[in-house]
């Protein structure tokens, strides 16, 4: 039997009822249809295997051989059916499904543990990816459809396409080695001036990967008075505290990163304190996708 000769689910239905009830009235009254069409469903798809299913006597329906046999597998189809159906709806629900999300390294360190526990406790049937990469690739992931969400700084004022939410304000730390004078000096109150980084080598990011939060970082040292002297790049921020470390220079980063604990590296609160960067959460303009839209729920 070719695809075009398989049964419809209707004929399948009605045979099961029928085969579990062996009663035409009580199989209908089940079904919510009279006899006559019930009779009819019958009839057809006994005509599609080409032999009877039922042996029908005055007060008795049995099912022949022909019908035991197909029995189990109608039950099959009828059951497959269903589960398609249920998955179909929590996909289209946003309950179950695949999410994919870009994240910032350092947002490991902050709201990432604590956004994925919520959001897998909230939705446990939907398979999350993450997806760590910096700012730039992210936006690119998104433009190809390589990832459904991203969590980045410092995004850019305005991308054709996307479309940006802050999740997060987060103060600058300055990243010292540990034997540095600023880390004496500051040890009472913890805190340095960030005009005091002035003609101090510095240790960043490359502006390729996050030029969001390039470009912050050196707002910051302009508006102290200054334009720093970059040295070394590196692309994650425990590579650059290594860096500091190992007598490289300085560097400011999110606050977060004190969290990284390495032998040699100091952290320092700055002032002006309101010397932030943002963390913002990103998306495709006018995404239906329920699970996008679950996901931003849990992160704004």
């Amino acid at each position: 039997m070719d695809r075009s000769e398989l049964p419809p689910l209707v004929q399948l239905r009605a045979f099961v009822v029928l085969a579990e009830e062996l009663h035409f009235g009580h199989a209908a009254d089940r079904l919510g249809i009279a006899q006559p069409p019930l009779s009819q469903q019958i009839r057809r798809l006994e005509g599609r295997v080409g032999h009877a299913l039922f042996d029908r006597t005055p007060g008795r329906v049995a099912l022949t051989p022909a019908g035991r046999e197909l029995l189990p597998a109608a039950r099959r189809a009828l059951a497959e059916l269903e589960s398609g159906l249920a998955a179909a709806r929590d996909v289209g629900s946003g309950r179950a499904g695949r999410i994919r999300l870009g994240f910032a390294a350092s947002l490991a360190l902050t709201i990432l543990p604590e956004l994925l526990r919520t959001y897998r406790e909230r939705f446990p049937r939907v398979r999350i990816e993450v997806h760590e990469m910096t700012t730039a690739p992210q936006l690119a992931a998104l433009r190809e459809r390589r990832i459904d969400v991203g969590l980045l700084r410092e995004p850019p004022d305005e991308e054709p396409g996307l479309e940006f939410a802050t999740v997060l304000r987060e103060p600058f730390v300055a990243v010292l080695p540990a034997a540095h004078p600023l880390v004496a000096e500051s040890r009472a109150g913890r805190v340095v001036e960030v005009a005091r980084l002035a003609g101090l080598p510095f240790v960043l990011l490359p502006r390729e990967h996050g030029p969001g939060l390039h470009d912050r970082i050196m707002a910051v040292c302009q508006e102290a008075g200054f334009a720093p002297e970059v040295v070394q790049h590196a692309v994650e921020w425990q590579t650059v505290c290594a860096l500091v470390g190992a007598g490289f220079g300085v560097s400011l980063a999110p606050a977060s990163i004190r969290r990284i604990r390495l032998k040699g590296v100091a952290f320092r609160r700055v002032t002006p304190g309101d010397a932030r960067t943002s963390v913002a959460a990103a998306w495709r303009v006018n995404d239906s996708d329920p699970l996008v839209a679950g996901l931003l729920e849990a992160m704004l």
